[in-house]
This record gives structure tokens, sequence and C-alpha cells, in this order.
């Protein structure tokens, strides 16, 4: 956890303004900062009376999306690479027998911040460090409170990396290296005992990790793709677990591989396709599929 503070006060002070000495990077001989960032949000709306005949309810849902990107060379060895993906949505639903349109409900939650540092000498392979956080922007699970930015999932990695295509739009990036991950559950409610309290693991292991990000189709699509493999050696929970069923399941390799097709209709229409695909056995025994296909509204920077 120590690890990932450093790497992300790191890259909260690259992203400052810069000083005086930096202000010529043609003077060094560096890159500008190169950033892209898009913004969007969908909505879907249907409503009925109370007199219609039909089984039909009324929906509102709605969700906000951001898919970040910062990226310089900040010295001739140094080069520093940070996402950020933020998305928020809920759903509105009316009762099915008096019509009323009930507490809204979570359809997308998710936080989700790295800064990948590599450190560029010219080799076959760049060595890095990098920081993760994972997180929500609420959490209702308690039901005496709503906790905000939990459950969170730190993790501090550092390896090789291997830069496969560099164009200025078009990234393909691969590492690997050793990994070390802490999940942090705060105020956890036992309804047992009726109290709460922070529950955190920790484990670490081997991660690799491959990036590709690019436009397609006369750059009218944005492709994003990340494929990431966790395998687990040591979980601090394992003696707790021994002669209980599924107490190996941590030690199976955890896949994440998310799919991003950002498609401009017009200047400020989009269609987005997003296609999740998570394995972790700790949680179920098969591939959980996530598939979202919207219409919106968008702003970008490029």
């Amino acid at each position: 956890m120590k690890l990932a503070t450093v790497v992300l006060i790191a890259a909260l002070a690259a992203t400052s303004p810069l000083s005086a000495e930096e202000a010529a990077p043609d003077t060094l001989g560096l890159e500008s900062w190169f950033v892209t960032s898009d913004l969007n949000i969908t909505l879907t709306q249907s409503a009925y009376s109370e007199n219609w005949g039909g089984s039909e309810v009324g929906a509102l849902t709605w969700a906000l999306n951001s898919n970040s990107l910062a990226s310089r060379q900040l010295t001739s060895r140094i080069n520093n690479k940070n996402t950020l993906l933020l998305g928020f949505g809920q759903t509105h639903s009316q009762s099915r027998e008096t019509k009323d349109w009930a507490k809204p409900k979570e359809s997308t939650d998710l936080i989700d911040f790295e800064s990948l540092f590599r450190f560029t000498y010219d080799w076959f392979v760049d060595p890095y460090l990098a920081g993760r956080i994972e997180t929500h922007f609420t959490d209702d699970s308690n039901p005496k409170e709503t906790r905000y930015l939990d459950p969170t999932l730190f993790s501090e990695s550092a390896g090789i990396a291997k830069v496969l295509l560099k164009e200025e739009r078009r990234e393909w990036t691969a590492r690997l290296g050793g990994a070390i991950r802490q999940h942090v559950d705060r105020d956890v409610f036992d309804a047992d005992t009726s109290t709460s309290e922070t529950v955190s693991t920790q484990d670490g292991g081997l991660e690799f990790v491959t990036d590709f990000r690019s436009p397609l189709l006369d750059e009218q699509i944005m492709f994003t793709s990340r494929l990431a493999a966790y395998k687990a050696l040591y979980f601090s929970e394992e003696d707790e677990l021994a002669g209980l069923e599924g107490e190996d399941d941590w030690k199976a390799v955890d896949i994440d591989w998310d799919n991003l097709f950002s498609a401009k209709i017009t200047e400020y229409l989009v269609v987005n396709l997003y296609f999740q695909a998570l394995y972790d056995r700790q949680i179920v025994d098969e591939v959980r599929i996530r598939e979202a296909l919207a219409l919106g509204f968008t702003f970008g920077i490029r």
C-alpha cells in the first residue's frame, strides 16, 4: 500500500504545472503531455400512467462514463502513463401495481486509476513500476449506511515492459512482473452481531498485462482493450481456508479482459459498445460476461 501511495504522489507531481526548467521541453528533447479523454452520458426513459392496461413498468436508466489517458516522457529515462476509467449510472423503475417510482439502483459504478512508470534505457525491455486503485463511488451492502469509495483494491507491481507498437494515437504494450494487492472493505456489517468492522486481505503473485489502443475506420471508432492475468502465490487468509471447500480457489489465475468500442456519429453523438470478461474462481468457477451498448452525448479532449 505504501508503494501505491508513492506512485500516486509521483503521478500527481508529474501532472502538476511545469516548473521553469520543464516549461521548454524542446530544449530538453522531451515530448509534451499527450492527453485524450472521452466523456459520454447515456439516457433511456419510459413511463406509463396508473390506468395503463398492460404489465409494462416505466424505467429511467442513465450512465456517465469517462475514459482518460495522460502520458509523457518525463525525462530521457522515465516515461509516465496514467489511465483513469470512471463510470456511474442508476436505474429508476416504477412499481408494477402502483406505478410509483422506487428508490434508484446502481447499474454502473467504477473508479479505476493506474499510474505506470517505465524506465527507458534503450534496452530490449524496460523496467517498470506501477500503482493501481480500483474502487466504487458508493457501496450499499451495509444496511445501516451508504459508504463511499469502498471497497478498495490497491495494487503495486514491478517488472519488465515492452512497447510493441507506438504511434501518435495507436499504442500496444505488454508487461510481466510481480504484484502485491491489498483488498480493504470498510465497515462490513455482520447480521448476527449487528456490528461492523473493517476487513482487509493481502495477496502477492505474478501479473501479465497487455494494453492496446487504436483508432479504426479512418479514426471514426476508437478501440481500447486491456487483458490482465494474475496468479496469486500468497494469500493472507490461506490458513483460515484450510479444510474448507474451495480452499485452493485463490491459487487459480484471475482474468480480466476489457474492451471498449467508441464510435462517433456526429461531433457530440457517440455509440459505445463495452464488453468485459472476468474469471475469479473465489467468486464463481465460471467466466462472467458484461456487455453494454449505449447511444449518448460525448465531449472529448485530444
